[in-house]
């Protein structure tokens, strides 16, 4: 009953701030208190959200100031976990699409009547509410989503007379097989395909993700709270075992015996390979093409969507950062009039942070004051910025023809992903997998069989 309140509490707050300010529109009956926010996030300098922050703040002058801190990905989860413990955390802060399990019950999610289920699915492609919708409400908010694209080496293709890059896995493995060049000794000069292995392939796991979801392999069984992708499953009247069956195509390019061999442990990381022009395809995410230009600027290559499984449902792999509330935290007054920040409670401060996040991330419905007016986009001015992928469906529509992103535009509104109850164990696991397959520690079936009871005791603690 108490949370019911306090949801209806921070929802009436909400529709008053909407009205008053009219994200955007000119406030002409400002609240008396007073407040800061902090927002955390990752990648993104604060030049990214200067013009944004400096319109929202005009436009609700009950926010004294907003400040962004961005810090280091390698201690961002444990900074941030240590921050919310202790009450300094900020108000606002990025979360990887899977880590809810794990900052559920230290986030405030948007009720229906702040920010609708219909809404947030019209406004972004399908992964961010399988990800960020609950029963509770929407729990996080993207600006950017990416998924995978192939990346290959025009030259090579063409001096292999391949006109176009492969659309799906057959294509792919014949691609690969003519692209790679073994010395007499057997050893890898060009490789057609950087797959197979672990610690030298960057995103090794999110591939393997990827077959595993386009093979329609079920991931998790959420009624039974079990894994399930070491399962058996009848497809045509045939059994199948699409798990094992992607974790055995995966591997194939890492061994030395197998007709598609084009890798190994000894060979260049995957971008390093790919920016020497001794790798002539990658799968990696969008942000990588600044990287391989930075290396090699005269390299020649494009960007294809990920190749398909022929007679599946197209699907790609979803990986990306949503900004979330903090449940709790002690209010920042700095540089606020007593009475002012008196005035300021934990409620007030949850709705103006959500307040924040819906003008920020989702297409603007702002009433013009008057015929000359513009209407301001933060999420346009954001990704006109970064150069980054747009999470709202509306701007795919704009990206899909760009020759840099468009592929990954057009892959987000097919891309999935999976309920994973500790997502950095889970990517310890599967590298793991395929390690033991490559060293012939184990077989396929074996370690797939071992990796579910061991993920199944996860989600049964």
């Amino acid at each position: 009953m108490k949370l019911k309140v306090r949801i209806l509490s921070i929802v009436v707050i909400i529709v008053s701030l909407v009205i008053v300010s009219g994200f955007g529109c000119k406030q002409t009956n400002p609240k008396k208190y007073m407040l800061n926010l902090e927002i955390w996030g990752l990648f993104d300098d604060q030049d990214a959200f200067a013009e944004i922050i400096t319109n929202y703040q005009k436009a609700n002058p009950n926010i004294a100031r907003i400040t962004y801190k961005k810090l280091m990905p390698d201690t961002y989860k444990q900074e941030v976990l240590d921050a919310l413990a202790s009450g300094t955390g900020p108000d606002i802060f990025l979360i990887q699409n899977n880590w809810l399990p794990s900052f559920a019950n230290k986030i405030y999610p948007a009720s229906e009547q702040v920010l609708s289920g219909k809404k947030f699915r019209d406004n972004f492609v399908d992964v961010v509410a399988t990800d960020f919708l609950g029963s509770d409400g929407v729990y996080a908010v993207p600006l950017s989503v990416d998924s995978l694209g192939l990346y290959y080496n025009k030259d090579l293709f063409n001096a292999a007379g391949i006109v176009s890059p492969p659309k799906d896995w057959n294509e792919f493995v014949t691609d690969s097989r003519r692209l790679t060049k073994l010395d007499k000794n057997n050893q890898i000069e060009i490789s057609g395909a950087a797959l197979g292995t672990t610690s030298n392939i960057n995103r090794s796991t999110d591939i393997l993700n990827l077959l595993m979801l386009q093979n329609q392999t079920e991931m998790v069984d959420m009624t039974k709270g079990q894994a399930a992708f070491d399962r058996v499953v009848q497809k045509n009247n045939i059994n199948t075992m699409p798990g094992e069956e992607s974790l055995a195509f995966y591997t194939q390019f890492a061994n030395s015996s197998s007709a598609q061999y084009s890798w190994n442990s000894n060979m260049h990381y995957s971008i390093d390979a790919f920016s020497e022009g001794t790798a002539a395809m990658m799968i990696n995410y969008s942000w990588q093409v600044d990287t391989i230009v930075n290396k090699s600027p005269k390299l020649n290559f494009a960007i294809a969507p990920v190749p398909q499984i022929l007679g599946n449902p197209p699907i790609n792999y979803a990986n990306y950062w949503a900004y979330a509330v903090t449940k709790n935290k002690t209010l920042d007054t700095t540089g606020i009039p007593p009475a002012q920040a008196s005035l300021a409670t934990n409620d007030i401060r949850i709705a103006e942070a959500w307040n924040f996040l819906i003008y920020l991330t989702t297409k603007p419905e702002q009433v013009l004051t008057t015929p000359t007016d513009a209407i301001f986009d933060p999420a346009i001015n954001y990704l006109q910025k970064t150069n980054k992928v747009a999470a709202r469906r509306d701007l795919i529509e704009v990206q899909k023809n760009d020759p840099k992103i468009g592929p990954f535009a057009e892959g987000n509104l097919i891309a999935k992903n999976w309920y994973q109850i500790d997502a950095d164990a889970i990517t310890y696991l599967f590298a793991d997998m395929i390690n033991q397959v490559n060293r012939g520690q184990a077989s396929v079936s074996e370690v797939i069989k071992t990796t579910a009871i061991s993920i199944s005791q996860m989600m049964n603690r």
